[in-house]
C-alpha cells in the first residue's frame, strides 16, 4: 500500500536543526496491523504525520498505491488523503458544538455526496461501532470511550483504506482502551490497513507487526506469528 524509501525529516530554525526522520525505509502491505514504538521524540508521530500527508518530507521517496507523491502540491495531496486515509487523535478532536451523527457526517461534507446517502452512512457506522444510541448527544455527554467510539466511526465512514491511530487509547482507561483496540482489531479484520502508535506494549500487541523507531531511525521490527 505504501513505500518510503530513505524518508527524512528535519526541522528547521535559525538556531537549530532537528532530524526528525533518518532515512526511514518502510513498506506497508493493504490489510496490515502496524505498532509504530519507541520513546518520547523518537519521530513516530512526525513518521503517522509524514504517512498521513499532513507533514512532507526533506528528503527521499514516498509511494503511496504505486504512486509517488513526495513532491506532490498540498491539494493533490489533500485529495488522496481525503479518499483514502481516516485519523483517530488521542485528544478525540470532537466539535464539541456538534451531534455524534453531526460529527461523523462532517467527514463525508467535502465529497459531494448527497445528504440521503450521507445519512445512511451515518447510521450504519454508528451501528457498527456501538454508538447509534448516542446519536443524538453532544460529546460533552459521553465518556472518553464513547468519544472514541464516534473518533473511530468519522474516520471509518467514507470507506477509507486505511487508518492512522496516533496514541488512540491515551486517554482512557483499560477497559475502554482494549474496547478501542478490539474495535480497530475488527476493522483490520475486515480488510482495513492500520498503522497505529503507541506506548503500550499490551495495545501493540493487537499489531501483527510492531516497528520500533529510536532517534528518528528504524532500529527493529518484528512480526508476531500468526
Amino acid at each position: 500500500m505504501l513505500k518510503l524509501h530513505n524518508l527524512t525529516r528535519v526541522y528547521q530554525t535559525e538556531d537549530v536543526e532537528t532530524l526528525a526522520l533518518n532515512e526511514v525505509n518502510i513498506e506497508i502491505g493493504q490489510g496490515e496491523f502496524v505498532a509504530i514504538m519507541g520513546p518520547s521524540g523518537c519521530g513516530k508521530s512526525t513518521l503517522l504525520n509524514t504517512i498521513g500527508m499532513l507533514d512532507s518530507p526533506s528528503s527521499g521517496q514516498y509511494l503511496f498505491l504505486d504512486e509517488d507523491i513526495s513532491n506532490y502540491s498540498e491539494a493533490k495531496l489533500s485529495e488522496i488523503r481525503k479518499r483514502n486515509i481516516g485519523f483517530i487523535f488521542q485528544n478525540f478532536n470532537l466539535i464539541d458544538e456538534l451531534t455524534v451523527e453531526e460529527n461523523i457526517e462532517l467527514a463525508l461534507l467535502y465529497h459531494n455526496i448527497p445528504s440521503a446517502e450521507r445519512k445512511s452512512r451515518v447510521a450504519k457506522v454508528m451501528d457498527r461501532v456501538g454508538i447509534a444510541h448516542r446519536a443524538k448527544h453532544m460529546p460533552s455527554q459521553l465518556s472518553g470511550g464513547q468519544q472514541q467510539r464516534v473518533a473511530v466511526a468519522r474516520a471509518v465512514v467514507g470507506d477509507q483504506k486505511m487508518i492512522l491511530a496516533d496514541e488512540p487509547t491515551g486517554n482512557l482507561d483499560s477497559a475502554h482502551g482494549q474496547e478501542v483496540m478490539e474495535m480497530l482489531q475488527s476493522l483490520n479484520d475486515e480488510g482495513t490497513t492500520i498503522i497505529m502508535v503507541t506506548h503500550s506494549p499490551a495495545h501493540a500487541d493487537y499489531a501483527k507487526r510492531v516497528i520500533n523507531l529510536f532517534d528518528g531511525s528504524v532500529v527493529t521490527e518484528n512480526i508476531r506469528a500468526a
